[in-house]
């Protein structure tokens, strides 16, 4: 057995989820009582669950520092989540701040996700691919992804690591 094989084979196989939409209107919507339509984090819960995960929260917030630092402080602190994901805000807009808020916070990154995502984005959309800037990486042994906001990015990312989260997670733990 190959040691990438034996990492997984002895990987937790029911991880623990946050999922963070991040989207300015939605939020001013939600704050206004009106409801915030979520396809980006319903599919994203829906993906999750299907591979017999679990998830420990939900949380809708605008494309704003501050509450991406909170909503990320939050997950961290809470042990029994092992994988924190956030969904928008990863343009190129100006209003667009989520890897510039939270890339500086990772401890160790996994570009090869953001380049792989981008590669599979680019035979399925073309060159528009290359305006997203997801990324994933280490926080306190969670493994954090900043995925785009659309449902079709979130279920291209999740469908490329979903199934390598558990491996992941063995190796961000020390495991």
């Amino acid at each position: 057995m190959s040691a990438p094989e034996s990492h997984r084979h002895s990987a937790k196989r029911r991880l623990a989820f946050v999922i963070v939409t991040v989207s300015t209107s939605r939020f001013a919507a939600k704050k206004k009582g009106k409801k915030a339509d979520d396809g980006s984090g319903d599919l994203a819960e829906r993906l999750v669950e299907e591979k017999g995960h679990t998830i420990k929260n939900r949380e809708l917030i605008s494309d704003d520092a501050g509450q991406l630092r909170s909503a990320l402080a939050k997950a961290l602190r809470n042990p029994a989540v092992d994988v924190v994901l956030f969904t928008g805000g990863t343009g190129v807009s100006n209003t667009d701040v989520t890897i510039e808020t939270l890339r500086p916070r990772l401890e160790k990154e996994i570009e090869g996700f953001g380049e792989i995502f981008r590669s599979v984005s680019y035979s399925r959309i073309g060159v528009a691919a290359t305006l997203s800037r997801a990324t994933a990486g280490i926080i306190a042994k969670k493994v954090v992804l900043l995925l785009p906001g659309s449902p079709d990015a979130v279920k291209t990312a999740l469908e490329l690591f979903l199934d390598e989260l558990p491996h992941v997670v063995s190796l961000a733990r020390g495991a």
